[in-house]
């Protein structure tokens, strides 16, 4: 059975865009980030916020990787899809993508990668094995294993679907 990618709709909006009506590159990680969080909450029933005053960890960035695929403009409406690729007892990485709304133009793609920490000792933790099981049922493990691989996947998706 075929996991379901978890994924929302929203509007790109003018004061987001550039003076020729582009979506500004840094409010492409700021589209993808609310959505993550959202979705976050709709897979595992509580926000990053909860959970950190649940446990007293959290997860915190160690990286991003981004590729602008294709143009967008204000007012377009897009489906911001995430989900979790990798996962091991202390790094997460999650894939973002913004496509059209029927999904078959890819404009751009995040891997953000984030460690387990622990914010009273502020260093990192492995995950405890009841939290590692949650998350990894919503794992979508890809073929890719490098970046630049999986940006040129899209890249000829967006060729053949033009």
């Amino acid at each position: 059975m075929i996991k379901e990618i978890i994924s929302t709709t929203t509007k790109i909006r003018f004061a987001d865009c550039d003076p020729i009506g582009h979506l500004n590159n840094a409010k492409y990680i700021e589209y993808m980030l609310n959505a993550r969080e959202d979705h976050v909450e709709m897979l595992y029933g509580f926000s990053y916020e909860q959970y950190t005053q649940r446990t007293g960890n959290t997860w915190i960035a160690i990286q991003n990787e981004i590729a602008y695929l294709k143009e967008l403009k204000y007012n377009t409406v897009v489906n911001i899809s995430s989900r979790l690729i990798c996962l091991n007892e202390r790094v997460s990485k999650v894939e973002i993508t913004i496509t059209n709304t029927d999904n078959t133009i890819v404009h751009a793609v995040l891997w953000a990668s984030a460690i387990y920490f622990n914010m009273k000792s502020r260093k990192s933790e492995t995950l405890p094995p009841t939290e590692f099981a949650i998350f990894e049922k919503e794992l979508h493990p890809i073929i890719e294993t490098e970046f630049s691989e999986r940006v040129q996947m899209y890249r000829q998706k967006n060729k053949t679907n033009k």
